[in-house]
């Protein structure tokens, strides 16, 4: 849950900043440890760019990368992976898991 909190307020300042005048850091104030592993992975410890959309709708969190979206389901803990929906976008995976 924290996780999914952390990676929602990263989107919401990487979304913010970019409607913004001015540049500012999108960077929290805090991260959980678990997570700061889980982007230096991402990034291959700064080695990569990392470009990814995400969101979360009802009980489900879409994470899309470059080679298609983990679709994810909260089982009132944490969200699981359900399936991983190679080369298809976010709007495809939101429209297949929007309807259950």
């Amino acid at each position: 849950m924290l996780q999914r909190t952390l990676l929602i307020a990263v989107t919401l300042c990487v979304t913010t900043s970019l409607q913004a005048a001015a540049p500012k850091s999108i960077a929290p104030a805090d991260i959980a440890h678990p997570f700061a592993l889980y982007l230096a992975q991402l990034s291959n410890d700064g080695k990569q760019r990392v470009s990814y959309k995400a969101t979360a709708i009802g009980t489900y969190f879409y994470f899309e990368e470059s080679l298609g979206v983990s679709v994810y389901a909260y089982d009132g803990t944490r969200y699981k992976k359900v399936e991983f929906m190679k080369g298809e976008t976010l709007a495809k995976a939101i429209k297949k898991y929007g309807k259950k």
